[in-house]
């Protein structure tokens, strides 16, 4: 057969399912390639694959047999119907994206663990994986040597077998990306000192609710205590545009500054916000770094623009 592929996203990341059913594909012996509007020609299979749903679709023709569409940018929030077992457990294939994000050569991607106990309104994982962090791969399902490892998880340490699964990225001596949003309220000490002992690149963490500054403010604290990591390490997403007020958005962002750690903006529904819009600056101001530590005060950087 003659498949063909469509990253609808096309936000240079690579697309996780796109690349294990080329892999499966390619191991039963059909032809895969990315899909090409022009000059492909025909097509046996299609799959188009989309995260977001702000995403516009595919505009052009797809010259196939058979289409068929993943992801939750289609169907919200469950992400429609799963990949096989055997597609879904099998190693990726990583030169899909060589010539289109160069740094796939040298990364490995992917879940050790899925789902997340909190249940949070902005997030669609506990509607979409379940309200239990559980064990879905050992890391060997899709790393093989390289020297990074960016983790896909959405709560890695609510599971019950965080300590297996982070002896195995230890024992990759590879480089950790932990590139969601980790829960620092289940962060103990225990857990820091066994992230101490990977080589960790980067671990973004997540300050979503204003509300939770009682708690979380001496979480923070104490992880950067334990660690004693340099800034450049330790990543907040800031959620705006849900239920807070600049205000709140401001102290959330100083507070973090002062504590050693880089926030960075996330906008709830930012494509329903018009361009100009305060918090479209906001969210300028924090994640240009070099602006960020340039002009330290958003009301002075808000009022040049």
């Amino acid at each position: 057969m003659r498949i063909g592929l469509i990253d609808v996203d096309g936000h240079n990341f690579p697309n996780l399912p796109l690349m294990k059913l080329s892999a499966y594909h390619k191991a039963i012996g059909d032809n895969v390639e990315w899909y090409d509007p022009m000059f492909g020609g025909h097509f046996d299979k299609v799959y188009m694959s989309k995260v977001f749903t702000f995403t516009d679709d595919y505009p052009y023709f797809i010259n196939a047999d058979i289409i068929q569409k993943g992801g939750t940018g289609y169907f919200y929030p469950d992400g429609g119907e799963p990949l096989p077992d055997c597609v879904e457990h099998i190693y990726p294939d990583y030169s899909l994206y060589y010539d289109k994000i160069p740094e796939v050569r040298h990364t490995a991607y992917g879940f050790l663990t899925r789902g997340c106990p909190r249940g949070c309104d902005f997030c669609i994982v506990g509607k979409k994986e379940g309200r239990c962090s559980q064990k879905v791969a050992d890391l060997s399902e899709f790393w093989n040597g390289q020297r990074n490892i960016c983790l896909l998880d959405p709560n890695m340490f609510a599971c019950p077998d965080w300590q297996e699964l982070s002896d195995q990225l230890i024992g990759s001596n590879a480089w950790i990306d932990f590139s969601q949003g980790c829960d620092i309220r289940i962060i103990t000490a225990e857990k820091a000192e066994c992230l101490k002992r990977m080589k960790i690149k980067r671990i973004h963490f997540a300050w979503d609710r204003y509300e939770d500054k009682d708690a979380i403010v001496p979480k923070f604290r104490a992880f950067k205590e334990i660690t004693q990591w340099d800034k450049r390490k330790l990543c907040v997403y800031v959620l705006t545009n849900f239920n807070t007020t600049l205000d709140q958005d401001l102290e959330r962002i100083y507070t973090l500054r002062e504590l050693g750690y880089w926030p960075y903006v996330m906008i709830y529904e930012k494509e329903k916000l018009p361009q100009g819009h305060v918090i479209r600056k906001l969210q300028r101001w924090v994640n240009a770094r070099a602006i960020f530590e340039t002009i330290p005060r958003f009301e002075d950087y808000s009022c040049r623009r």
